[in-house]
């Protein structure tokens, strides 16, 4: 199979380990539940993605790119429930002081790529720019999601281990909510590139 694996490598990771959605909750869960009661989260992260990735590499793609209003939608509704997430990171008590909630899990971080809107421009574009449309799609659509599989889980343990590491200095209650708060603008700054984005 002709397909460009250290290219797409390249670009699988810089797509996954720069800021995003998903790594802000990443490091925002590693600080207050730690790096292990993350781990389901991360793998979640990764089998969402590479089923999306499947539905857009094997037609998805073509609506979605010809109905504007469909991806405008989308977008916003990612917008409304990342915003409800950053409420829940900034208001998160402190362990021990209950009410923080458990780490969102693997079917919490699966199904939250369906509302997440780098993840889907991610998808979009993997399947109309990387897929080429005179080789059998096929393997071509099972490659990216092997790749991407492959390099979602140890970028988000970057994160993690970030998230982790910070944890050590924020050892009193008021550090803590002062850093769930941050990563909370975080989240909601990381999405604002993709709602306004006009190139697409």
């Amino acid at each position: 199979m002709d397909f460009p694996w250290l290219a797409f490598a390249a670009f699988a990771f810089a797509a996954s380990v720069t800021p995003g959605p998903n790594n802000v909750m990443i490091a925002a869960s590693a600080a207050n539940h730690g790096v292990a009661r993350t781990v389901p989260h991360m793998v979640g992260i990764a089998f969402g993605f590479g089923l999306m990735l499947l539905a857009a590499g094997f037609g998805l793609a073509a609506p979605l790119t010809a109905f504007r209003a469909v991806q405008s939608v989308l977008r916003w509704v990612g917008a409304v429930w990342l915003l409800v997430l950053a409420w829940r990171i900034a208001t998160a008590a402190p362990p021990g002081e209950g009410g923080g909630g458990p780490p969102l899990g693997f079917v919490g971080g699966a199904m939250f790529q369906l509302v997440n809107p780098k993840a889907w421009l991610l998808t979009l574009g993997v399947a109309t720019a990387w897929i080429a449309a005179d080789r059998p799609v096929a393997p071509q659509v099972l490659a990216a999601v092997m790749v991407f599989v492959a390099v979602t889980v140890p970028c988000c343990l970057i994160w993690a281990s970030l998230g982790a590491a910070s944890s050590r200095l924020l050892n009193s209650p008021g550090r803590l909510r002062a850093f769930n708060v941050a990563m909370a603008v975080l989240l909601v700054v990381s999405m604002i590139p993709v709602l306004f984005e006009t190139g697409r």
